[in-house]
């Protein structure tokens, strides 16, 4: 399975992106640099599960990315509360936040059920 064809990979690949762009300017640098990195764990945490070989792996990357998503919504929501993210913006992003670890969860659960003997 390539992971770049994975609908979950490319949404939060887009989250990562847009969450670099939107902080761009921020000058608080340790916020900046916090946020900006659990949201680049999380593509890269589905990456790097996907293309291992063992099932117990690519579970255990999966969901560290799930983990990745909820401290970057922890930090955009901080982030609205202290002005430092526009409102729009976070509301867009908890809502993506919100499918891709949906979308994590469904396939943590399809690569589990692969793992049982039949």
């Amino acid at each position: 399975m390539k992971f770049q064809k994975l609908e979950v990979w490319q949404l939060s690949f887009q989250l990562s992106c847009s969450i670099y762009k939107e902080t761009k300017e921020l000058r608080d640098w340790g916020f900046k640099d916090q946020i900006t990195r659990s949201g680049l764990s999380v593509p890269s945490n589905i990456a790097e599960g996907i293309e291992r070989q063992g099932v117990k792996e690519q579970i255990q990357f999966l969901y560290i990315a799930k983990a990745s998503l909820a401290e970057m919504m922890t930090q955009a929501m901080i982030g609205r509360e202290i002005s430092y993210l526009d409102k729009d913006f976070v509301e867009k992003i908890l809502s993506d936040a919100e499918k891709i670890s949906a979308m994590l969860a469904g396939l943590i659960k399809s690569i589990k059920a692969r793992k049982q003997p039949s």
